[in-house]
C-alpha cells in the first residue's frame, strides 16, 4: 500500500500529524505540546492493575473525554496474571501451554473488569486482540487500522491486548510495551503514555529523568531488565518502545500508574514522569512498519560505498554493493542491512530471493540484469547510535 493509500484509509481520524518535519522541542515546549495532543494511547502493565485501578482509570478517562473530547486507546496487560489467579496457580507458569491456558482464562476476566468500571461512568469498551502476525501482514494491519478508527468514531474505548492464548512467539518474545509502540502509527497517536510501577526513567542516583531528547544518546544505558514476577517488560522494554514511538511522530511519557490523576497531569503539561520528545522528522506509517514491525528473515551485507550511499543519499541497494547474504528470504520479505563492520544500518523489503542476491553479488548492471536488491522506496535507514 502506498503512503497516499494509507492516508486515504485513515481519512477522518482525529489528531492527524501534519506532513513534513516538526520543530525540535525543548523540555518546556515539549510539555506544552502535550496539552494539544488529541489521540492518546495509554499502556498499563500487569503490576499496575490491582485493587481499584480499573475504576480510577475509567473515571479519569471519562473526565478527559467530557472535558476535552480526546480519543483514548488502552493497551492493557493483565490477562495472564488474572488467569493465574482464576486457575488457582501458585505463580506465573513457565511452560508455554500453561501460559496460554492462563491467558485464555484471564482474558474474559480482564474485559469484565473494564466493562464494569467503564460502564459505571457511561463509557463503552471494545476488545481488540492482536498478534504480531496480524501487524506483520499489510492487509490485516489496514483492517485493524480501519476497525480502530470506526470504534473511536463510535465513541468506544478500544482495549488492545496481545492474543497470548494462541500467539506462542508473542508470549515468549514480545510484550505490550512493544505492542503499544506498534499500535502508535496504526492509530496515528500523537502521545503514548506507558504507565508503570515506577515514576519514570531513573538516573544512576535513582532520580527521575524528566526529559529525553535522544534515546540513543541519553537513555539506553540507564534502562535495565524486568525484575517483576508479574510483568514481562521492564524499563529496557519501555525505553525501546519510546524510541520506536517517537520515530512515528508521537511523544512518549513513562509515568507511575499509582499517582492519582496521572494522565490528566501529563496532558496538562505538568513535570511528571519521563517525557521522550517526538523526532522532528517522523517516519511514514509504512516505513515504520518495515523497520519496527516486520521481523527480518535474513540479512544483506553491503560494502562501505553502498553503506554511505544508503545512509546519506537515500540510494537503493544494488548488486554491485552487496558483499553477501545471510539466512533464507524471498521477494517481499524483510531483511536487515549491515555495513562491513557488522553494524545494522537499515531495514528493507527484498526485491529478490537470498539465492538470487548471492548469485549476482558484486556484479555490475551489465552482468546482473535487474540488479536492485532492495529499492530505496522499501528501505529505511535506522537512526545512528
Amino acid at each position: 500500500m502506498t503512503d497516499h493509500e494509507e492516508r486515504t484509509a485513515a481519512k477522518g481520524a482525529a489528531g492527524r500529524h501534519a506532513e513534513g518535519p516538526a520543530p525540535e522541542l525543548d523540555p518546556d515546549g515539549a510539555r506544552a505540546a502535550l496539552k494539544r495532543c488529541r489521540r492518546i494511547i495509554v499502556k498499563i502493565g500487569s503490576k499496575s492493575l490491582s485493587g481499584d485501578a480499573w475504576d480510577r482509570l475509567a473515571v479519569e478517562v471519562a473526565a478527559l473525554r467530557a472535558r476535552s473530547g480526546r480519543n483514548l486507546v488502552i493497551v492493557s496487560s493483565g490477562a495472564i496474571a488474572l488467569g493465574v489467579t482464576k486457575l488457582g496457580l501458585k505463580a506465573r507458569p513457565k511452560d508455554m501451554a500453561w501460559l496460554q491456558a492462563a491467558a485464555a482464562a484471564g482474558q474474559s476476566v480482564l474485559m469484565q473488569r473494564y466493562e464494569e468500571a467503564f460502564g459505571k461512568v457511561g463509557l463503552r469498551v471494545a476488545q481488540v486482540l492482536l498478534t504480531h502476525a496480524d501487524l506483520a501482514d499489510r492487509t490485516r494491519t489496514n483492517n485493524a487500522r480501519n476497525a480502530l478508527a470506526a470504534l473511536l468514531e463510535a465513541g468506544a474505548i478500544p482495549i488492545i491486548n496481545e492474543n497470548d492464548a494462541v500467539a506462542v512467539e508473542e508470549i515468549k518474545f514480545g510484550d505490550n510495551d512493544q505492542l503499544a509502540a506498534m499500535v502508535t502509527p496504526l492509530c496515528e497517536a500523537d502521545l503514548l503514555i506507558l504507565l508503570s510501577d515506577v515514576e519514570g526513567l531513573l538516573d544512576g542516583d535513582g532520580r527521575r529523568v524528566p526529559f529525553v531528547r535522544s534515546v540513543a544518546r541519553e537513555a539506553r544505558h540507564l534502562a535495565g531488565g524486568s525484575t517483576s514476577g508479574v510483568g514481562t517488560g521492564g524499563m529496557a522494554s519501555k525505553v525501546e518502545a519510546a524510541r520506536r514511538a517517537t520515530l512515528a511522530g508521537s511523544h512518549v511519557v513513562i509515568a507511575a500508574a499509582r499517582e492519582p490523576g496521572i494522565i490528566t497531569s501529563i496532558l496538562s503539561g505538568e513535570d511528571v514522569g519521563t517525557l521522550f520528545a517526538a523526532v522532528p522528522q517522523r517516519l511514514s506509517a509504512r516505513k515504520h512498519w518495515i523497520a519496527y514491525t516486520l521481523r527480518p528473515r535474513g540479512a544483506i551485507l553491503v560494502d562501505r560505498g553502498a553503506a554511505e550511499a544508503i545512509a546519506s543519499k537515500n540510494r537503493s541497494i544494488l548488486a554491485v554493493g552487496v558483499l553477501g547474504v545471510r539466512g533464507t528470504f524471498l521477494p517481499g520479505d524483510a531483511v536487515a542491512v549491515f555495513d562491513p563492520e557488522g553494524t545494522e544500518i537499515a531495514r528493507g523489503l527484498a526485491r529478490m530471493s537470498a539465492g538470487d542476491a548471492a548469485r549476482i553479488a558484486r556484479k555490475k548492471r551489465d552482468d546482473a540484469g535487474d540488479d536492485v536488491v532492495v529499492h530505496r522506496d522499501d528501505l529505511v535507514v535506522l537512526p545512528s547510535e
